[in-house]
């Protein structure tokens, strides 16, 4: 397998600014059409696994398991208020608007829309962006993504518009209409399988498919002309990790880094490769240093050289500062590659030197794994930044 990092061709750079220049431009034909992405809540999807259950019926089963139903409901509406708003912001104005879910999305509305507007979280954008790919899109038409945070008190909503506008909907909608944003471009991860020519393809599942009827993917992979790569027709946004499916399984993979010559065998938790936009996220949380480690550190350093000054040394601020090291700009062409909770004892790695996280253009990884699982997570070129 081989992750890269994607940068902009001439011909996606081209198709990128035709997409800027539709909301940039007085003179190109207004917004007329808007899908709206829902959150799929906790509810509904309890519902959908109880689908043969009364409404009365599934909160009894609900609060029999131990479950706070109360708080779902109350965090169900939070969200559906929020949706409400933004709907009937955008037909006040005169927009057409479709509704959708992860359950209900498709590619004919995915089509039809001139914009789309995922509301939920992260998750819910990363969803209605990958949906948009053109990878997915069979007319290759790029179609910019909006997303507005339904609960900023309790999700960070990195991807969404900033948190106030969560409140002031109507500002925030008629700044889209009026242009007044500026684009965010992010850089993005795709996934080459090497091995032996076959014209099938890793189908995608969501989370909630595991419980769910799956949704249809019918899109055709593109295949190296030496026909033994595959390229796989999903760009990652966050990141893309590869381990064992069994978590307390050791992952045994084997790494190349870029075009160096070695080979690295590695045991670990497995391997998470991040951009930009993944690193405030995943990468951040399993490299981060506590304030408990630096005091650690601190007492460490200080009875080896009996240094007083270090007393001076605040810890916390410390610790975000290095926290926030961790974090790079999303359109930085670079990968971050993190290998988790590495064995560094014995013979592992081997040979020695290849450290647990470092950035690259390419990564070659070879799987020696029991039963390996590939997690990505998609996404879409473009979106506005309203600041």
């Amino acid at each position: 397998m081989c992750l890269s990092s994607v940068g902009f061709s001439p011909t996606t750079l081209r198709n990128a600014l035709k997409a800027q220049r539709h909301f940039g431009s007085t003179t190109q034909e207004k917004l007329r059409r808007v899908l709206i992405v829902s959150k799929l809540t906790r509810l509904e999807f309890e519902k959908i696994r109880d689908e043969q259950l009364s409404d009365e019926c599934l909160e009894q089963k609900i609060r029999d398991r131990g479950t706070d139903y109360d708080a779902i409901k109350y965090y169900h509406h939070l969200h559906k208020d929020v949706e409400q708003k933004v709907v009937r912001s955008f037909r006040q104005r005169g927009i057409e608007v479709q509704v959708v879910n992860r359950i209900t999305i498709h590619k004919d509305a995915l089509q039809w829309a001139d914009l789309i507007v995922p509301i939920g979280g992260d998750g819910t954008f990363l969803l209605a962006a990958g949906r948009a790919s053109p990878f997915f899109l069979s007319n290759g038409k790029k179609t910019p993504v909006v997303g507005f945070n339904s609960d900023p008190r309790r999700s960070e909503g990195r991807l969404m518009l900033p948190k106030q506008y969560s409140a002031q909907v109507d500002e925030a909608i008629q700044r889209i209409i009026a242009k007044d944003f500026r684009w965010m471009h992010r850089s993005r991860i795709r996934t080459t399988l090497v091995g032996a020519a076959t014209t099938e393809r890793p189908s995608p599942m969501d989370l909630h498919e595991f419980h769910t009827q799956p949704v249809e993917h019918k899109e055709v992979m593109s295949t190296a002309p030496n026909g033994k790569s595959r390229i796989l027709p999903y760009l990652a946004l966050n990141e893309v990790f590869i381990g064992e499916m069994l978590s307390a399984r050791v992952s045994h993979l084997h790494l190349r880094i870029d075009n160096s010559e070695i080979v690295t065998k590695t045991k670990s938790s497995g391997l998470c490769v991040s951009t930009g936009t993944g690193s405030t996220s995943w990468l951040t949380s399993m490299n981060r240093l506590s304030t408990n480690n630096v005091k650690d550190l601190l007492e460490i350093v200080r009875r080896r050289t009996a240094e007083r000054t270090l007393d001076n040394i605040d810890p916390e601020s410390v610790s975000q500062e290095y926290n926030d090291n961790l974090v790079f700009a999303p359109d930085d062409p670079r990968l971050c590659y993190s290998i988790r909770e590495q064995i560094c004892v014995g013979v592992w790695p081997n040979p020695k030197g290849l450290e647990s996280r470092g950035f690259a253009k390419e990564i070659f990884v070879k799987s020696r794994c029991v039963d390996a699982s590939k997690c990505v997570w998609l996404n879409l070129l473009l979106l506005p930044h309203i600041s």
